[in-house]
């Protein structure tokens, strides 16, 4: 049980890294970069602000150990959906295979998240 806790919030931190603290702190810092990437996208300015803080909302109910299971359920599925969606956009617009690989490293390291949080939740 130990292993798959470690495994767990190891991945986990990770996720919350890379989807909310960078972002925030880029936003804070600088906001041109936060934008950079949906702009070579063709998405407009306010969708990388509203992406971040769904992002960083979704972060927070999978981080946050109260949170109820439902609402992890969610976050999970939201973060999801915008790794898979980032893949499908790259792969119209730009087709860079380092563009296309991230995505789908997060959404693994994501699953990963989620497996064990499951095999966490079944050992109590």
């Amino acid at each position: 049980m130990k292993k798959d806790q470690i495994i767990f919030w190891t991945v986990t931190i990770i996720i919350a890294l890379m989807e909310a603290v960078i972002p925030i702190i880029t936003w804070i810092t600088a906001p041109d970069l936060l934008t950079a990437g949906t702009k070579a996208l063709a998405y407009p300015d306010y969708f990388a602000y509203s992406l971040v803080i769904a992002k960083v909302l979704g972060v927070i109910a999978i981080v946050y150990t109260k949170t109820p299971s439902k609402i992890k359920e969610w976050a999970y599925a939201g973060l999801s959906f915008t790794l898979i969606f980032a893949f499908i956009s790259h792969c119209c617009v730009d087709r860079d295979i380092s563009y296309l690989i991230l995505p789908l490293v997060f959404l693994a390291i994501l699953m990963t998240s989620y497996i064990y949080k499951d095999r966490i939740n079944n050992d109590k």
